[in-house]
Formats: structure tokens, sequence, C-alpha cells
């Protein structure tokens, strides 16, 4: 790490703390030459997603969509912008944590699911009749039964 004032490339680190709610370390070095200290942050490298949508096409993943649904099965419900920022952060989490770099649009779209059915019902029936694109009141019926089991 060159210090950016003398352009030295030795320092020590005198302080390390997490920052930015665990997703960076903060570390504070002092150059061992000209002994200015700077401070410089470490983050994860995060994995770029590729989503493979039903037609077999490939899009960079993109939270805002996961947003925008989820937004809309909620509509008039209860459910807080900030608990859809949860779900969405968590959802994104455990699809880092997969170690791959493609995901199907089914796999996210039945994260989505999972975690609506856990916080409000009415949200799930909504989200689950776009996505699973209920041909009639039968299908729709069904799903229901399950919930209820």
């Amino acid at each position: 790490m060159k210090c950016p004032f003398c352009g030295h490339e030795e320092n020590k680190v005198v302080d390390s703390r997490p920052a930015q709610d665990g997703r960076a370390v903060r570390r504070r070095r002092e150059c061992l030459r000209c002994n200015d200290r700077f401070t410089t942050y470490e983050y994860i490298e995060m994995v770029t997603l590729t989503v493979i949508k039903s037609d077999n096409t490939r899009e960079a993943f993109d939270r805002n969509k996961i947003i925008q649904g989820i937004r809309l099965a909620c509509n008039k419900r209860p459910v807080t912008g900030k608990k859809i920022e949860e779900i969405v952060t968590e959802i994104e989490k455990r699809l880092q944590e997969l170690s791959r770099n493609e995901v199907t649009s089914k796999h996210i779209g039945e994260m989505v699911m999972e975690k609506l059915k856990e916080i409000d019902e009415v949200a799930y029936v909504r989200f689950a009749s776009v996505y699973r694109k209920f041909a009639d009141t039968t299908e729709f019926l069904e799903e229901l039964k399950k919930l209820f089991k």
C-alpha cells in the first residue's frame, strides 16, 4: 500500500475496525518513512450475478427489479419499505453465498415467494399469481389451498 503523501510502500496498521455495517474494514495506517497517517477501506468483492430468464436469455442481476415486484405485491399491505429492502438484501446475500455466476429467474422467484409467505400471505398470493402465471381461478384456488394446509 503506497503512502498517498510520499509514495513509500511500507506502512503499519495502527487501528482496524468494521465499517459500513460489517461490509468493510476501516484501517488507519502510518507511513514508515514520513510518519503521516491515512485511512484505507477493504471491501468484499461481490460476484457479478447473471440471471438466466425463462426464455434462456441472460441479463445482469438487478435488485431494483426484485424491489419493484415485491412493492407491487405489497401494495396497500402493512409491509414497510424498510422490510422490503431487508428481504431483497437477504435474497441478494443468499445468492452471493451460492458462489455461482449464474442463477435462474425461477430460483429468485421462489426465494421471493418464500420470504413473502413468511411476512404477508396476501402479498405472497399476489406475487405467486403473477410469477406463476395462473391460467384460471382453479390454479389460483389450488395455491390458496396449499397456503392454508
